[in-house]
């Protein structure tokens, strides 16, 4: 067998193990996603500056802690007069000295902000969240404002991502999928038309065309992992989704749907 000579050739000689069982399906996704981080910046990964939950330095202990509960990050970004003045990280678990009448303020319990430009590679990042046991960046663009913040999280999820996803819905047949809980898998590219007919109710497909835009136009904006919203019978909880599109949906029917459902059969 030739050796590869270029990337190409050398996903064309791992697709071609993983078909004959030399590879499965979590080492071939581990693989592609380590080479894929390679060529991918920063800017394609990042927390756009929109949806950054932030703590102001100014804000009281109760809101900040409120802030902290309510988004369940263990780290935030904590600004001055706006988004663009990054003073430092907070670690959810530093609030712990606050509560407890510690003497710091809120600012002494700062630590140093990072900040790296759009175009970083995720490689590059990788190895410096690693030698500097970073976990968070503040992104910044060309003229130095804030374009978001990324994590160590959202640098591994590119590599390990949601390996069911990509190998176990490959056919348009398997975009909606039960599970052994009882609740559906779905593909967010499924198509409006086939979710009806999978589901037996009649959703408009005038304003979108897939299930991930039917989510987005519910809440307005990209959803973010977790989040639900309740359609025609239908609970549908985000399972992945990024800073640029929806990746899987689960969804399920609201009890009370599935009360009308057992009678109707009955």
């Amino acid at each position: 067998m030739r050796e590869p000579e270029d990337r190409e050739q050398l996903l064309m000689l791992l697709h071609s193990a993983f078909e004959r069982n030399l590879l499965d399906a979590d080492a071939l996704s581990i693989i592609e996603g380590a080479l894929q981080v390679s060529d991918m910046p920063v800017r394609e990964v990042m927390i756009p500056r929109a949806q950054m939950d932030c703590i102001d330095i100014d804000d009281p202990l109760d809101k900040v802690v409120e802030t902290a509960l309510r988004t369940a990050h263990s780290r935030f970004p904590v600004i001055g007069e706006n988004r663009d003045d990054v003073i430092g990280i907070l670690l959810a678990k530093d609030l712990l000295r606050l509560m407890s009448g510690h003497d710091d303020s809120l600012r002494e319990m700062l630590r140093p902000a990072v900040f790296i430009p759009e175009s970083k590679r995720l490689n590059v990042l990788l190895r410096e969240f690693r030698a500097s046991r970073n976990h968070m960046a503040i992104v910044v663009d060309e003229y130095g404002g804030v374009a978001g913040l990324v994590t160590i999280e959202d640098v591994l999820e590119q590599i390990v991502g949601d390996i069911e996803d990509e190998y176990d819905f490959d056919e348009s047949a398997d975009n909606i999928r039960l599970d052994q809980a009882g609740r559906y898998r779905v593909k967010a590219g499924t198509e409006i038309e086939d979710f009806n007919e999978a589901f037996g109710i009649e959703l408009d497909d005038d304003a979108y065309d897939t299930v991930g835009g039917l989510v987005i136009h519910q809440l307005g904006r990209l959803p973010k992992r977790g989040e639900v919203v309740q359609v025609e019978g239908l609970r549908i909880t985000v399972l992945r989704a990024d800073s640029r599109r929806v990746h899987t949906l689960m969804v399920d029917r609201t009890p009370q749907a599935s009360a009308d459902v057992a009678a109707s059969a009955g």
